[in-house]
């Protein structure tokens, strides 16, 4: 009888692994083109965190939203404006995407990513701090929303979800990255204010019955993460 001895694989092969297999996805079912490669090398020149979703990320995203028919998408957390693109790729002519952004540097440049991209007739940025913006998006009826996005500072993400209930309707989606923080989100006694808000986030949609959800863990070329996956259901 044969027996095989299987090695433990260090953390820099495994993370070498990931992304070796996200560019071959990549190339495969959601490659790059001029206008998505401009916005991300905008983004690194103006020295912007390297926290954008992946190319096969931004593709799910796109068919999220095209699946649910999207007209009307709220995205929290701009950065640079690459998941602004996809999203509002997926939506018809006529329709409509308001994005978030609390750096006034980082909403001017995904204007201008926007704008090279043709679509700043269909979407729009703000800025400011979400909490503050998203009143008065309910004072202004912006709603209800058929796509949320939220992919901003996690301590919040309680309070981002409480705002998407409110900002949508019976049907709508609410998509939550970064859920999984490298498997921390476990760790029930970290003091770490983004693990303490997705932790709440996750409580918050466990028990309120207005929601219908699940999570996924992911692996790729932005590490070990994952997203929550909402749809409204009253």
């Amino acid at each position: 009888m044969t027996q095989h001895t299987h090695r433990a694989q260090a953390p820099e092969d495994l993370q070498a692994g990931w992304t070796a297999v996200d560019a071959y996805l990549t190339d495969q079912l959601a490659p790059g083109d001029e206008t998505l490669d401009a916005a991300l090398a905008a983004s690194d020149e103006a020295g912007l965190p390297k926290i954008a979703v992946a190319p096969n990320q931004g593709k799910l995203l796109h068919l999220l939203a095209r699946v649910q028919g999207a007209r009307t998408i709220l995205e929290i957390g701009t950065l640079g404006g690459y998941s602004t693109i996809w999203l509002a790729r997926a939506l018809p002519p006529d329709g409509r995407l308001i994005s978030l952004e609390y750096d006034p540097a980082h909403a001017e440049l995904a204007r201008l990513n926007l704008d090279r991209a043709g679509l700043n007739e269909v979407a729009a940025v703000r800025t400011g701090a979400a909490l503050d913006t998203l009143p008065k998006l309910e004072a202004e009826g912006a709603g209800p929303f058929d796509l949320v996005f939220i992919d901003a500072d996690k301590k919040n993400n309680p309070r981002y979800v409480e705002w998407a209930l409110r900002l949508t309707r019976p049907g709508s989606v609410i998509v939550v990255d970064n859920v999984v923080r490298g498997g921390r989100v476990v760790d029930a006694e970290s003091s770490d204010e983004a693990i303490l808000g997705t932790r709440e986030m996750f409580d918050l949609v466990a028990r309120d019955p207005r929601l219908d959800a699940t999570a996924i863990q992911t692996v790729g070329s932005k590490g070990y993460d994952g997203l929550l996956i909402a749809r409204v259901v009253s």
